[in-house]
């Protein structure tokens, strides 16, 4: 039956359940609905805007497990409803339905389980299906049915088509390729494997895995001593390797966005897990290509080429959605993202349309593994199959295949069954349960394998590809029962890993994934007779049983036969007297414009080890290219990473495009010191075109031997990468053909994170410097000015000179290593002229004196808007700067100071140029203030354009602050604290590590913990109740957790005899703080409690802000009044409601400005911090337990030395306090 609940904000919940409910279950609903009603009616005759009936969500799943875990048995299915008005039409239709009233049968799917079935035509089943096989594939299938003398099945069919899909199986990367009648003699993958061949340099592994993995430094690991029962924090040193990784969604993000974005951002984070023996994830990257997004009709540019009618989705609503998507994943599974780019182009020209209509969505990444762990081990007999995660549903059917072609070639209805299941919380259970694997003395995994295209098809046949393995069809978890065989074993549901494990290992893996609640199955076991096969035990089909070699090995090589097609792009011309406005629209196009409006939304903090983020200055704005994560807490050694591509010059040449897109990434990278130089760094080339096109096949080839070749001369490899070859959208007027796009990322070991040099001037040091990377003149082709002016150009610039680049990357190294740059700033989109205007505006009055005569290009356009690969430098010390760039023969043009004030002033000749910083600032922020519009609510968009850049940091330290480690007296023991966390808690590492550092013993304690008796808190004096999204804030942030401490009762002792003890003391942050209101532990004597709820803006706010300390009594904060401190927030739901006059609150902090962003929540009184009456039990929104090192603040006070922060002194003098009470 379905039961329907009603709450005051004009919810719906249809609650569907096996039983009737009890009275106390009633009474437990209504408090998790939000004082919601029972309806007694079975029908419910409102309009209502919810889910599709046939999308089980991954809210309904969380839901669901809240309640299991509040003891409520019988719910098989929950889902919101909003209602709304009759003919409401604002909803994405994509994941959503409008429903004019709800009744019993809302849920009712009319799809009974189909049987398996033998197919008579292979190649007419593949055409209905969309199985994208090529005619050879097909011819193959039908000789493979003659040979074992008996039909194919259609999981066999739809398995070896996925399986073998060019998304999996990488053909043409892998194909032969004859252009202009002539064999080339290499295929594409072999010409990036030389890379690694002729440079390994550092590198672990290479095309052996999902990710590669290079060399580390030593890292001292910071973890419980065992993960399967609550224990103590350790450290231990390990020899640690680097992974890299990038992958693309291209297709799924183009049919809806969101989904497709977050499963992209899923899937990727699943490649670094399955690392070797198991890898762990750091941080992410971002990329989104669209077509214009036509924000507003003043912008020429957008307007050259018709809009089309969009097949599912306005560029518009890809760009918020997608990032929307990726943010969600990354906020909710707990991994930042450091670093990113954002493209918008279309152009037509000779009767040729090119534009990113099928967009380009990729998701990068970083992290690190044990060096012993960094290669799979080989599976014997007898292992176990296992699969962590959640449960199957009709998710991506086909997607593998469908996202081989190009969009628009299907039908709607196959390509909607592509679309994704997003549930970063059950993926992040999963990645516990391998954490706690890869951080034992003893990895027990022997391999690992991420599930995504092509279902368990791909990952369980490549986990056992050497050996073979049998899958019992009755183990795999079903979800939705409708499911036929070949649905569940080729579903792509997200968030699961596929392992093997040994036989006498299986119950450790299984008590660490049970007390994460991960979901595990034990679906079948390694055999040795090299076949792969799906039966049910029960019933004896079989809907796959294949031969490994004729699953795998007998697919015909691919042919690629194109000749080269020259396309003459028309040259580039201008008026001069239109410099000024020129310059403003180039700091509009996204790609140019601030990223705000992506920066302000996405956790660029959790996990405590964020040493260099996009955000810089005064301002905080997003200008860093460079992203850097600490390896440890130690706060010396990390990774670093960038982005870098460069489409427009390549559409003119695609081996300039390739060079540029490598030189972009260096340079970006560059900023931060590099163990061993430029021969430390990895790359990782991710390659998107229109393949099957005239002309295409050739350029791609030209592009990719240009990548090659650069590589090796730089001394460099390629160790990773992706490719996505069917980037054209199909319209019935004519298809629109993607702009052939290679990604690079890089990635090396950084040896000091502390020495990452910014992109903002300081006022005090010496002058501005110029150096052209390219050795190349300035050419505007390609260019954002070109764009502008609706142009590609005839003319593009490129690295002319390998070895010179190598060796000015090299010195300019050695410069920042021995502190001799000040500030720097890679020349890329917008040109110089952004770059150095961009250097200015993170600073607060602060501009530059610029003289341009020293160029010997005589055009003041071409000094501007070029976009040659180069850097611009501020030296600190003139005298040794400029020795050190004579001594290694690098070219070099000294450019300006920096000076104080407003105006940025250049002399060019007899010309003089007079820019307002401030106006200039302003164009450049208006496209983010566009584009946040459409994502955040009740008008602040507005009041962050009016604010962004009147509300600088400022910083006031405690005058005795003396900056050193505290001093821990090793010979008494150390105080018991204890992290509680749930599932889907996210930052109980940095709060273990704070405590840690403060000398605190820490155990790691998690609710299984606590409800299952096996953790009393009775030995602990502190806890911390740590940030993240428990139960994905379904129901509200922190409601699921809350629950599961009301209605357990151990649980529920548990705490309130932790709080009746006058001996103890507690903090919660974030998702702590949200547990701690929703439960009044702070505010107990009230009658009406303070809540916490929705940020005003209705959405995620991240953001490096300030607070002022008030005088106040809390143990922890009470000796910091007075004191103005930078610390992270990153929050949904941060908004303090406190019903009460103010003088009915202990506030310990409040933001330090009371206007948006500066009170990124609108929270009543200004509140960042409360505590309780005694002083000892402490909640705060912003995020100290992130923000105790110097390398981990935004923004730190120059000059300063300081090994951690203030805000140690808070977990200090915990310590202290509790060690009074125990005198």
């Amino acid at each position: 039956m379905i039961h329907f609940f009603e709450n005051p904000s004009k919810k719906i919940y249809a609650v569907q359940s096996l039983v009737e409910f009890s009275s106390e279950d009633i009474q437990k609903l209504r408090w998790l609905f939000g004082n919601a009603t029972k309806s007694t009616e079975e029908v419910i005759n409102h309009t209502v805007v919810g889910p599709r009936a046939a999308m089980v969500t991954p809210w309904s799943t969380n839901a669901v497990e809240i309640t299991q875990n509040m003891g409520i048995q019988g719910i098989i299915r929950i889902e919101e409803f909003e209602i709304v008005e009759e003919h409401f039409q604002d909803f994405d239709p994509m994941i959503s339905q409008r429903f004019e009233t709800l009744d019993q049968n809302i849920f009712n799917i009319n799809i009974a389980p189909q049987p398996i079935q033998e197919i008579d035509d292979i190649a007419l089943y593949n055409q209905k299906e969309g199985l994208a096989m090529n005619d050879e594939e097909v011819e193959y299938l039908e000789n493979l049915a003659k040979k074992l003398n008996r039909k194919l099945t259609d999981s066999e069919v739809f398995g070896f088509s996925q399986v073998n899909s060019e998304h999996c199986r990488h053909k043409i990367f892998n194909g032969t390729f004859i252009i202009d009648g002539v064999e080339q003699e290499s295929s594409l993958f072999k010409m990036i494997k030389k890379t690694s061949e002729t440079n390994p340099n550092d590198i672990v592994s290479a095309y052996k895995d999902n990710v590669a993995f290079i060399k580390g430094p030593k890292v001292t690991q910071f973890a419980p001593k065992s993960a399967d029962k609550p224990d103590f924090y350790t450290e231990k040193d390990f020899d640690s390797v680097i992974s890299l990784k990038a992958e693309t969604h291209n297709f799924p993000t183009t049919v809806e966005p969101f989904s497709g974005a977050a499963t992209g951002s899923g899937g990727e984070i699943r490649d670094r897990l399955a690392g070797g023996q198991g890898s762990l994830p750091l941080a992410g990257t971002a990329v989104y290509m669209t077509s214009y997004s036509r924000l507003i009709e003043d912008r020429p540019w957008e307007h050259a080429m018709p809009e089309r009618k969009w097949l599912y989705q306005t560029p518009m609503d890809i760009l918020i959605k997608a990032s929307n998507g990726a943010s969600d994943f990354g906020n909710k599974f707990g991994q930042p993202l450091i670093a990113g780019s954002v493209l918008t182009f279309e152009h037509t020209e000779a009767d040729r349309r090119i534009g990113y209509d099928k967009v380009i969505m990729q998701a990068g990444g970083i992290g690190y593994a044990k060096l012993d762990q960094a290669k799979k081990q080989s599976p014997k007999e007898g292992d176990q199959i296992v699969i962590l995660g959640g449960e199957n549903y009709r998710i991506g059917m086909g997607g593998a295949a469908v996202s081989s072609a190009d969009t628009g070639a299907f039908g709607a209805s196959i390509e909607l069954n592509a679309i994704q299941r997003s549930n970063p919380e059950m993926q992040k259970r999963a990645a516990n349960a391998i954490r706690g694997m890869v951080e034992s003395d003893k990895n027990p995994i022997v391999s690992i394998h991420d599930h995504g295209a092509g279902g368990h098809l791909n990952c369980l046949s490549e986990l056992v590809e050497e050996t073979g393995g049998h899958i019992d069809l009755d183990k795999l978890p079903v979800g939705d029962p409708t499911l036929s065989a070949k649905e569940i074993i080729g579903n792509e549901s997200q968030e699961r890993m596929g392992l093997v494990i040994g036989k006498n290992d299986i119950d450790k893996l299984h008590r660490v994934a049970e007390r994460e609640r991960a979901p595990m199955y034990t679906v079948g076991e390694v055999s040795n007779d090299n076949r792969f096969s799906f039966e049910s035990k029960t019933t004896g089909e079989k809907p796959m049983d294949f031969a490994l070699e004729d699953m795998f090995g007998s697919s015909p090589k691919t042919i690629m036969n194109d000749e080269t097609v020259t396309y003459n792009y028309a040259p580039i011309s201008y008026q001069k007297e239109n410099l000024e406005q020129y310059i403003h629209q180039v700091l509009q196009l996204e790609s140019v414009a601030c990223k705000d409006w992506l920066t302000n939304k996405v956790d660029r903090c959790v996990g405590g080890r964020v040493a260099k983020q996009q955000c810089v200055g005064p301002l905080q704005l997003p200008l860093n290219n460079v992203g850097v994560m600490a390896l440890d807490f130690k706060g010396k050694e990390g990774v670093a990473t960038s982005i870098g591509h460069s489409p427009l010059t390549a559409l003119v040449d695609p081996v300039a495009g390739s060079r540029n897109a490598i030189g972009e990434a260096l340079t970006n990278l560059i900023f931060a010191p590099i163990k061993n130089g430029i021969q430390g760094v990895s790359l990782s080339a991710n390659w998107m075109w229109p393949s099957n096109n005239k002309g295409e096949d050739a350029r791609l080839y030209q592009a990719v031997k240009g990548c090659s070749d650069f590589a090796i001369e730089l001394g460099i490899n390629i160790p990773t990468g992706n490719d996505s070859l069917s980037m054209k959208q199909k319209y019935p007027g004519g298809d629109v053909l993607a702009l052939g796009t290679v990604i690079i990322s890089a990635v090396g070991n950084c040896t000091n994170i502390n020495k990452v040099v910014e992109p903002v001037l300081n006022k005090t040091a010496g002058s501005i410097y110029y150096i052209n990377l390219s050795k190349d003149e300035f050419k505007l082709g390609g260019s954002a000015f070109a764009q502008i002016l609706n142009k590609i150009g005839d003319e593009v610039p490129t690295i002319t000179d390998a070895a010179y680049f190598k060796n000015a990357f090299n010195t300019i190294q050695q410069l920042i290593n021995d502190g001799q740059v000040a500030a720097g700033h890679d020349v890329g989109s917008g040109g110089l002229i952004t770059t150095i205007a961009e250097m200015c505006f993170a600073g607060y009055n602060l501009d530059a004196d610029l003289d341009f005569s020293g160029f010997e290009e005589e055009d003041i356009f071409k000094i501007l808007f070029n976009e040659n690969i180069g850097v611009v430098l501020q030296a600190h010390n003139d005298q040794e700067f400029v020795k050190a760039l004579e001594a290694a023969n690098i070219s070099y043009t000294k450019i300006g100071v920096p000076s104080e004030g407003h105006d940025l002033k250049i002399v060019f000749h007899d010309e003089k140029i007079n820019l307002n910083i401030n106006e200039l600032r302003d164009s450049w922020f208006i496209t983010s203030y566009y584009l946040d519009k459409k994502q955040s609510k009740n008008g602040m968009a507005r009041e962050r354009l009016m604010n962004y850049k009147v509300q600088p940091l400022r910083f006031t330290f405690p005058t005795n602050f003396d900056g050193l480690k505290p001093a821990i007296d090793t010979s008494k023991p150390r105080p018991k604290a204890a992290i509680i966390r749930e599932k889907g808690s996210n930052s109980e590492r940095e709060m273990a590590n704070a405590m840690y550092l403060a000398g605190f013993d820490v155990k790691d304690v998690h609710m299984t913990d606590l409800i299952s008796g096996r953790e009393t808190l009775e030995d602990i004096q502190f806890i911390g109740a740590v940030g993240g999204f428990s139960n994905s804030d379904v129901l509200g942030s922190a409601k699921g957790w809350a629950g599961a401490f009301m209605y357990n009762e151990k649980a529920n002792q548990a705490l309130k005899n932790f709080f009746a003890r006058p001996d103890t003391l507690s903090v919660g942050i974030c998702n702590g703080c949200q547990l701690f209101m929703e439960l009044e532990l702070i505010n107990p004597e009230h009658d009406v409690h303070g809540k916490m709820t929705y940020n005003t803006s209705q959405k995620h706010e991240s953001n490096f802000i300030s607070v002022k300390v008030q005088e106040n009594h809390s143990v922890m904060l009470s000796n910091l009044a007075g004191t103005t401190l930078g610390v992270w927030i990153s929050h949904g739901e941060g908004k303090f409601q406190l019903p009460k006059s103010e003088d009915n609150y202990h506030i310990v902090a409040k933001y330090a400005y009371d206007a948006y962003p500066g009170n990124p929540n609108g929270s009543d009184y200004n509140t960042a911090m409360l505590c309780d009456a005694s002083g000892r039990h402490l909640v705060t929104m912003p995020h100290i337990e992130r923000s105790v090192f110097p390398w981990n603040w935004a923004h730190y006070p120059s000059g300063r030395k300081d090994e951690v922060t203030p805000w140690v002194q808070a977990f200090v003098n915990a310590r202290e306090w509790i060690e009074k009470q125990s005198k």
